[in-house]
Formats: C-alpha cells, structure tokens, sequence
C-alpha cells in the first residue's frame, strides 16, 4: 500500500477531493497565510454549555505507586479528576509544585483554554518554556479535563468539540536499533500478528547521529527488505529521530520512497527545520516533525511553509490537547493531517485515542508500543485491543476509574 504525500493526506481526513499538500517534485498548491492559520487556531475549543456555574480549583496535587504518578485536581464543591503522567514526573515534580500548581489554586476550571495562556507567564515560565515545562502544564490540564468532564458527565472528546470516533486504528513502533533488519523485521511481523494491526514503524540511522548509522548498512539494508517480507497490504512508517543533515537525509528518502515507504518521520534534528524543509521539498512522500515542538509558531512555519506534510505534536511535550488541537486546526486549514507523537507506552496510547476520538484530520494510524495489560482494566469500559484497534474510553472525563488511587500516597 504506497501512499504518496497527496494520498496520505486524503485517506487520513476520509475525503476524495480535499485540499492537498504539495509534492516534493510537483507543482505547490496555495497555502494559508499566516493570518488565516492565527484565525484557525485561535476560535475556542472547550464546550462547557452544560456547566453553568464557576468551577473553583481547592486544590492540585502529585501521588504516586510504586509504578506510576497522577495528578488529581479537586474542586471547592468535592468534585475530582484524576490524570496519569507519561513517568517523567518522578524528576520534573519540583516544576510541577512550584511554578504550574500554584496558578491554577483558586481558578475557574471553564477558563482552561485562557489559565494555559496565562501559566506561560506566570512567574516568568516562559523563560523555562520547553519540553520539561509544558510537561508539567499537560498533566495539570488532563486533570482538570477530567474534573470538567466528570461534572458534566461526558467524555473528554464531547468537551473539545464533540466525539466523532469512538475506536483508534493502530501502527506497531519498534524503538529497536540495536537489530539486524532480519531481526527486526522478524520482531515487526511478530506485532502484526499479535495485535492485528495494519501498519508498522521502524528506526533508522542512529538517533541524532550526524548521519552515522547505529551499525554498519542496518538502514539501507532494513529498508531494502522490510516491504519485500511484509507485504503490499502493510502500511510502513520510518523515523530517523533528528540522525541526518538535509543532504544525507534526502539520500535516505529517496531510498524509502524507491522502496515504497509510506512516511519518513523526523529526518534533520527537531529544531532543524530550514532543513528538514530541504528534504520534505525533494521527496515524494510525506515528511513528518514536531514531537518534540513546544511552539505554537514553530508549528506555524512549518504548516506554512509546507516542511513537514505530517504534525506530530507530543500531547505531554506540547502541553496537552488544547495546545495541540489549535495545531490540528492549523494543520487542517493547510490540508495536513497530525499524527500526535506517543509519550511513555500504556498511557500515551490512551491519550492518543483521546485526541483522535474528536480531531478530524487525524492520520489513519496512531502509534501503539508496550500493551495495554497494565492499565487496560483503569478505564470505563475496559480497554481492548483487537484487529488492530483499541476502543476509545467513553467514561465521563478521561474515563479512568477512581480506584487507580487506592495504593498511592502524595509526592513531597
């Protein structure tokens, strides 16, 4: 199954005819000003109707179990929400407690959209602004989502514009570079098989490497075989974590697209995007960036400028999902799809699931690694994974069940 960067983009958003990214050696199509991306990012999101009186936070605070860390926010009048963290919590907290909390205690809850607007300044935080800080203010808005949700008895997703899929489709990631390509195709098949699902990634080149492989031919050789053993019908994703400059990595492209790779996932380092523009502009297939973005306008230029053709904002990393909803809208104006990045295994998928129940120019595939045996049984209903999809949870808020607390204790 080859998808160019036009199909791509048509078969995330479900339409035959909606407007398409430019491909690499094709003519470009117009792409939104700057203004019309402000505009489309900028309309409020929450749907609070429901609730017609203030929200007051009492209080918010970090527990932990012997495995994992939440953040449970309480109202003034009782009411709780409850949100995991993605584990880097355990030494991120003092940030947490000390420079996010404090803002919130006391707020209205219904003013989400506007307390992550002002938390940046609180304080002076943006001059911490980065993956560490909208970590910490991710969390802080998950719980409160969740508080909100619980009050008026719907789903996160009926919250931030209304539930449109109620299951998520699946690509099985393998952070593996220490495998031979036969090893590692072997290992791909294998997640296939166990969880059924459509689609797959593999690694390539050697994690921010300057163009140095982590062994010698893995990645020509990994892409030269992993299409020929898995078959037409799989869909196949690349990422290189930020390992070449602009020329290595067009090198590189040029190999997936010759061997029918669906998309090349951060090919220049993160924070190199005159670059990785230089790559999405020679390649046929779409080029994807931003899991480690925590900039609004960033994302703007790269939506603008057609650098990537695929967003993947972290929904920790980028601080949460009203954040990365208004890059979803960006994106959508322009015609892209957003495939948000996974952070930490279990729970990241969780919140993937989330965000793709309501967004509507998501990827058809979003990423699953680890499983689902730990926290599965957290949700309302129970989490499942079968034919390579796993059902949204459709409890109020986050879904998740108030006994995941009953072991913890607060985080000092």
């Amino acid at each position: 199954m080859k998808l160019n960067r036009r199909s791509f983009v048509k078969t995330a958003l479900g339409l035959s005819g909606c407007a398409a990214t430019s491909g690499g050696a094709g003519a470009k199509t117009a792409r939104p000003s700057v203004g019309q991306l402000d505009q489309a990012a900028s309309s409020l999101i929450l749907k609070l109707e429901s609730i017609t009186s203030p929200v007051r936070i009492a209080s918010i605070e970090l527990l932990r179990d012997q495995r994992n860390h939440y953040v449970r926010t309480r109202s003034t009048d009782g009411a709780e929400g409850i949100a995991l963290t993605n584990g880097r919590a355990g030494y991120l907290y003092p940030m947490l407690q000390q420079l996010v909390i404090p803002y919130f205690v006391g707020k209205d809850a219904r003013q989400l959209e506007s307390l992550l607007d002002g938390v940046y300044v609180y304080n002076s935080n943006y001059k911490l602004s980065g993956v560490a800080f909208w970590c910490c203010a991710a969390w802080v808005e998950f719980s409160i989502l969740d508080l909100l949700g619980k009050i008026a008895r719907k789903p996160v997703g009926d919250l931030l514009g209304g539930v449109i899929r109620r299951e998520g489709a699946i690509y099985v990631a393998s952070g593996n570079r220490d495998t031979t390509p036969e090893q590692e195709i072997a290992i791909l098949a294998k997640g296939i098989e166990r969880t059924g699902a459509k689609a797959v990634k593999f690694k390539v080149g050697g994690r921010m490497s300057n163009n140095a492989d982590s062994m010698p031919g893995r990645t020509e050789g990994m892409i030269r075989l992993v299409r020929k053993t898995l078959g037409d019908k799989v869909t196949i994703y690349a990422d290189a974590n930020g390992s070449y400059d602009a020329p290595k990595a067009i090198e590189i492209g040029k190999l997936l697209q010759d061997n029918g790779i669906n998309m090349f996932e951060e090919p220049c380092p993160f924070d190199y995007l005159e670059e990785t523009k230089q790559v999405a502009d020679a390649l046929d297939i779409p080029v994807a960036g931003g899991e480690q973005e925590t900039s609004l306008r960033r994302f703007r230029w790269m939506i603008h400028n057609d650098a990537v053709q695929v967003v993947q904002p972290d929904l920790h990393y980028y601080g949460g999902f009203l954040r990365a909803t208004r890059v979803a809208r960006m994106a959508a104006k322009a015609g892209m799809s957003i495939v948000p990045h996974m952070s930490g295994e279990g729970v990241g998928c969780v919140d993937v699931l989330q965000f793709t129940s309501f967004t509507p120019n998501v990827g058809p595939f979003q990423e699953y690694k680890g499983s689902l045996e730990q926290i599965g049984s957290w949700y309302d209903p129970p989490l499942r994974l079968k034919d390579g999809t796993i059902n949204v949870p459709t409890g109020p808020g986050l879904g998740i069940v108030a006994d995941v607390l009953r072991n913890t204790k607060p985080m000092r």
